[in-house]
């Protein structure tokens, strides 16, 4: 049987009741037949709700009522930097000027936007050391399919065809075997050391004249800064690579360090976490891709130039790898990005990062007492403890995820890197304030204490949302998408 809480609205519909009035047409109409072919008319009428406004109002309401949400509570999902929107950037993403705008509009109608779009490329270079960069990819994975899109380019270019492997680390984000594999190369994984970092010994051995790049963020998925990264770019360089830098974790580095002064020749952020736009279900996002000089020429087109206190944009540039997004990306969520930056400023964009690595730390120590904490070193912005302890007591990482939705806490990611058994990757942000972090920590230490004590109040969590616990498996194979009457 399907459980929910509130009625759908094939259910609240009655025959007859509408949400709308509008005004005759003061112009002749022709029948619909008449409008359309014969093939593409229905020959039955839809079998839509009838429903009064406040009916679909309230209805969906509740339903937003019932998520979970950074605007409702705290979030620490790790390696997503679910930090708090300002209603600000909203705001100024929705003036008339920005909102009202057509992408095909002429050049000379549009110079604001064209100048938003000039002004935030400086922005992100000044933040990454990067030269250029391009606002096309609409998502972080969309831009690591971009950077290796620009790493296949370079090496054509200079006719150097047989590299045909990307190195990435055993604790990479899902994302990017992934995108190697579309991007036509093959996966190779360097293997962590006993400090979290890469191997060098190891990379030493796999890196070599049919390596075309490393994909690695850094900090780690571990929330490690490796200490090695420069040694880890002579190496790549040394073997003709390039590397790709996975801005997923930017968020601790932010006017700290950049990625070009690492050695890093490719860069993606990602403004939907690490600039305070807002991401999740499936978006939108914005995932812009910097090059250093080298790389500049093989960016997608176009890119917009400025001449004479005018703004065009370049499309003659014969070495691009094309478009890989129509038009020139998601407008809206770059702006959110840009008056995020203005309004906090360099000295405000480095602040967040320390506090972000506060945060992190303050969780990390206090909660190390009561779960395995696999690497013990100071993080970053993020952290992975294990569930191991508990693992013995026949408590699963997963029973304690579902029982943080009790104390009004989302979980945060379980079972990721791959190489922490049990893990538990705990991300607070900067915006979450001491008193926020003191409750999770009492939260997760009843938990410890529950599955010493009382296994079963975990194994049945959670107890008190509008859902209980879910057949997971069932639901991704089978999943039921559509309201059948």
């Amino acid at each position: 049987m399907r459980e929910h809480t509130e009625p759908l609205l094939f259910e609240l519909s009655r025959t007859g009741r509408t949400g709308h009035s509008l005004p005759e047409l003061d112009v002749p109409q022709k029948p619909y037949e008449e409008m359309l072919p014969e093939d593409v008319l229905r020959k039955n009428p839809p079998e839509l709700p009838e429903l009064s406004e406040p009916d679909v109002v309230r209805h969906y309401t509740k339903l937003s009522q019932l998520n979970h949400a950074v605007d409702t509570g705290f979030y620490p999902l790790g390696s997503c930097t679910m930090k708090y929107n300002p209603r600000i950037n909203e705001e100024v993403s929705q003036l008339p000027g920005f909102s009202q705008l057509h992408p095909l509009q002429p050049v000379q109608t549009v110079q604001g936007a064209l100048e938003l779009l000039f002004n935030m490329e400086k922005f992100l270079c000044e933040l990454s050391g990067m030269t250029r960069f391009t606002f096309q990819p609409a998502a972080g994975a969309h831009g690591e399919f971009t950077g290796l899109s620009l790493i296949r380019a370079y090496h054509s270019h200079k006719g150097d065809t047989g590299r045909n492997k990307i190195i990435i680390p055993d604790s990479a984000h899902g994302t990017n075997p992934a995108s190697v594999a579309m991007a036509g190369y093959k996966t190779v994984q360097v293997k962590s050391n006993d400090r979290g970092g890469i191997d060098l010994e190891h990379l030493r051995e796999i890196a070599d004249n049919t390596t075309a790049g490393l994909m690695l963020t850094n900090p780690n998925t571990l929330g490690i800064f490796d200490e090695n990264i420069t040694q880890i770019a002579e190496i790549v360089h040394n073997a003709g690579g390039l590397l790709y830098y996975d801005g997923a974790n930017a968020n601790a580095i932010m006017g700290i360090s950049r990625p070009a002064d690492m050695g890093f020749d490719i860069v993606h952020f990602n403004l939907h976490k690490t600039f305070s736009t807002p991401h999740g279900g499936g978006g939108p996002g914005s995932g812009p891709v910097g090059v250093v000089e080298k790389l500049v020429p093989f960016l997608p087109v176009p890119v917009v130039e400025k001449k004479d206190n005018s703004y065009y944009l370049d499309y003659d540039r014969p070495e691009s790898i094309g478009k890989i997004h129509s038009f020139y990306g998601n407008f809206g969520v770059i702006i959110k990005a840009y008056a995020y930056i203005l309004s906090m400023g360099m000295e405000g964009l480095r602040r967040a990062s320390e506090e972000a690595v506060l945060n992190a730390n303050y969780l990390m120590r206090a909660l190390a007492k009561y779960f395995h904490l696999p690497y013990d070193r100071t993080c970053m912005h993020e952290f992975v403890l294990s569930g191991s302890k508990q693992k013995e007591l026949g408590i699963r990482t997963l029973d304690m995820a579902k029982r943080l939705p009790d104390f009004g806490f989302h979980p945060p990611t379980v079972y990721f890197p791959l190489i922490v058994e049990e893990a538990m990757m705990i991300e607070p942000t900067e915006t979450e304030s001491k008193e926020t972090l003191d409750a999770f920590i009492e939260a997760m230490k009843q938990i410890a204490r529950e599955a010493e004590e009382n296994p079963d109040m975990l194994k049945n969590a959670p107890h008190t949302t509008p859902v209980r616990r879910l057949d997971e498996t069932r639901a991704a194979r089978q999943p039921d998408l559509r309201w059948r009457p």
